[in-house]
């Protein structure tokens, strides 16, 4: 059965987050808000409050000051109700030590309160699609990183949680596993879950629909990954490798479809500031009537983005609010 929560509805909810830890401010009055059914990242380094404030957001840490409803539930004044509505991995997969992976499953569909016929029915499904059925009598100490993180996951999901929460899920696995991971991570979203994820890998931030700088405890920029490299890069580049008779009428072309051209070493550089698929479409149309070479497209990486919103620091925390 699918999940169908309403995609407008906000289902996390967290106003004025703080957490202090002695003369230290882990998080500083951080507001999130993600609307049902959306991939929402949470960006920032080592150390700039990513887990703690997720750890708040679950109920696993109890906030200095601030707000949290999670589904409907207040995190800070009932943190146990909220457990049946979320799933949870954290940056070290909880398995128990000298259990096998069924072992483990089984332990965690009794958390749940599972029946033996809903666990067999939803680890069938799940073991196949996360390609761990090989593991299933492994021990949990034996599992390669990769096998281990897809192990989490598949666990965190099991009862079917409409909030899924995974801090750093990808950390310590190779290229291959992160991809298929951000698989298994967007189709939890076609099924409705809502993701909430904290990353330190800023490329990441493609495969979401929303995304949320954090830097020493502060926001410092929310919004969708196009319209934060529109606001904090210098936009993308084309270059179009072209013989040197076709540029004066390559540049008239793509001058009558609105885009302004440059000279460039093998042609022309194009420049915008979000690359829309409209705007991609013209330049093809364009060159296109020349005769035209290759296409370079160089996007603004998020890491990229990050630094400049870091340095415009007091700027981007102005924005915010």
């Amino acid at each position: 059965m699918e999940i169908t929560t309403p995609a407008s509805e906000p289902i996390i909810a967290a106003r004025g987050l703080t957490k202090v830890f002695g003369d230290f401010t882990a998080v500083d009055h951080v507001d999130v808000e993600v609307t049902a059914g959306t991939i929402f990242a949470f960006l920032g380094a080592n150390g700039s409050g990513k887990t703690t404030t997720i750890r708040m957001l679950i109920g696993l840490l109890t906030p200095t000051h601030g707000s949290v409803v999670v589904a409907g539930v207040d995190v800070i004044k009932t943190p146990r109700r909220v457990r049946d509505a979320i799933g949870y991995m954290g940056q070290h997969v909880s398995l128990y030590r000298g259990l096998s992976l069924i072992e483990n499953v089984e332990f965690y569909a009794g958390l749940h309160g599972l029946s033996a016929a809903d666990m067999a029915q939803r680890w069938g499904a799940v073991r196949e699609r996360f390609g761990l059925k090989e593991a299933e009598s492994w021990n949990s100490d034996d599992l390669p990183a990769g096998l281990r993180q897809r192990a989490g996951l598949a666990l965190a999901t099991l009862h079917r949680p409409r909030v899924l929460f995974l801090d750093e899920p990808t950390a310590g696995v190779d290229v291959e596993s992160r991809a298929l991971f951000w698989d298994l991570i967007r189709e939890q979203k076609r099924h409705g879950v809502t993701v909430f994820v904290t990353t330190h890998f800023m490329e990441e931030a493609d495969y979401c629909d929303v995304v949320s700088f954090i830097d020493s405890g502060h926001l410092v920029a929310h919004a969708e990954p196009e319209t934060l490299r529109a606001q904090y890069s210098d936009g993308y580049i084309v270059d179009c490798d072209l013989p040197a008779q076709e540029r004066p009428k390559a540049a008239a072309a793509l001058a009558a479809a609105g885009l302004k051209a440059e000279p460039a070493e093998g042609g022309l550089r194009v420049r915008s500031a979000a690359l829309s698929d409209a705007e991609l479409a013209g330049l093809t149309r364009a060159l296109g009537e020349t005769g035209m070479g290759h296409i370079h497209v160089m996007q603004p990486t998020m890491a990229d983005v990050f630094r400049r919103v870091v340095s415009q620091g007091p700027r981007a925390e102005g924005e915010r609010r």
